[in-house]
């Protein structure tokens, strides 16, 4: 059973720091930027090396297997550089409450994460944390709902507003629109009300 008592300590502590906060307020500043633009048009910002990358990994797990261990919930975590940026997976059955409706209780423990980075190494965190291969998942449906966005644009040439969204759901959004002829997309609104709208180029 949860001892939610000591996850609380855990999250309270991680958030007592302003400097940590603004940490991960900037790496959610950099995600945000990245929405629908290509590396080019990117903001340029210190370029970390795969071996930082993968110490944050590591940091990020270590961070999450204590999570888990309060929990008291199984799971294989694996650590890895992916796309330019450090990636935790934990895999096993029963982690759906890690997952939370739509994803909110991952994306809140992806801050947390963050968090846990910038305050050993001093510099804000890129990392994405997948549980129960929750963010592939949701790739597949996002890309499957932005094809359909697109193909609606171009029946009647009207705007699509979708629903709001995360930075990392927003992005997988971006990239499906970006890659079809005819449409863009951006972003509007503040979150946690921030949305796509597709519309004709």
């Amino acid at each position: 059973m949860t001892d939610q008592t000591e996850l609380d300590d855990v999250a309270v502590e991680d958030l007592a720091e302003t400097e940590t906060v603004k940490g991960a307020a900037e790496a959610e500043e950099a995600e945000e930027a990245e929405e629908g633009a290509d590396e080019a048009a990117a903001p340029k910002r210190k370029a970390a090396s795969d071996a930082d990358l993968f110490r944050q990994s590591e940091i990020a797990a270590d961070y999450i297997e204590g999570l888990l261990d309060i929990l008291d919930a199984d799971g294989d975590i694996d650590e890895l550089v992916s796309g330019g940026r450090p990636v935790v997976e934990v895999v096993g059955s029963r982690l759906q409450s890690l997952v939370g409706p739509r994803g909110a209780t991952l994306e809140a423990l992806q801050e947390l994460t963050r968090l846990a980075i910038f305050k050993q190494t001093g510099e804000p965190s890129r990392l994405l944390l997948d549980v129960g291969g929750y963010r592939d998942q949701r790739r597949k449906e996002l890309g499957a709902l932005a094809k359909n966005a697109v193909e609606k644009v171009k029946q009647h040439g009207e705007a699509v507003k979708l629903e709001p969204m995360s930075a990392f759901e927003r992005k997988c959004v971006h990239d499906v629109v970006n890659a079809a002829a005819g449409v863009q997309s951006e972003s509007e609104g503040v979150e946690p009300n921030r949305r796509i709208v597709v519309r004709p180029a």
